[in-house]
């Protein structure tokens, strides 16, 4: 359990991202809700899909029907919509892949992990667009060293609820040798 002085260690989302490297974006200033340009978060969230992403795109695409919605409501469908096929709506989770890609190899660089997992709503799609998403997110990384281009990249079952899922299985692990258990 990485706790911090005061309380923020392993606060990852809000790593700020060479953003600007990713291509199509070109002018976008992705705000975070801390304040911070360019973080995780700014990128990939569903606060971030309403927030950046559908703004910036949107007049790309004149006449898409999400325009019409309110940019909330709007937001919540895109996952949907991305997943069938739907050009700006790739775009947005494309983005989104290559921002996780550059964080990704922050974290490869700094812990030297065995695996890399993909959790979170974004996901919780069918295997054809899980896929596809692995694929941009590994598209969206740097070149990895030759002992680091192999690193393996997976899709955490349970979505949203895995963090949380970690975190209690840290806690119990770190309580049990401790001996409060």
């Amino acid at each position: 359990v990485v706790r911090g002085r005061k309380g923020f260690g392993g606060e990852l989302g809000h790593v700020l991202i060479p953003y600007q490297s990713i291509a199509g974006i070109d002018g976008m200033k992705p705000q975070c809700n801390c304040g911070r340009t360019g973080d995780l978060e700014s990128l990939c969230s569903l606060t971030a899909i309403a927030k950046s992403l559908l703004p910036y795109f949107l007049p790309r695409y004149p006449g898409h029907p999400l325009a019409a919605l309110d940019i909330g409501k709007a937001a919540k469908q895109v996952r949907a919509l991305a997943e069938k096929g739907d050009p700006l709506c790739r775009d947005v989770f494309r983005v989104q892949a290559h921002a996780l890609g550059l964080f990704f190899d922050e974290m490869v660089n700094t812990f030297d992990p065995d695996a890399l997992i993909i959790g979170g709503g974004a996901i919780e799609t069918g295997p054809e667009f899980q896929q596809w998403f692995i694929a941009e997110t590994r598209a969206g990384m740097p070149a990895q060293r030759e002992e680091q281009a192999d690193i393996p990249i997976y899709v955490m079952p349970n979505g949203d609820t895995a963090g949380a899922r970690g975190a209690a299985i840290e806690a119990f692990e770190l309580a049990r040798h401790s001996g409060l258990l």
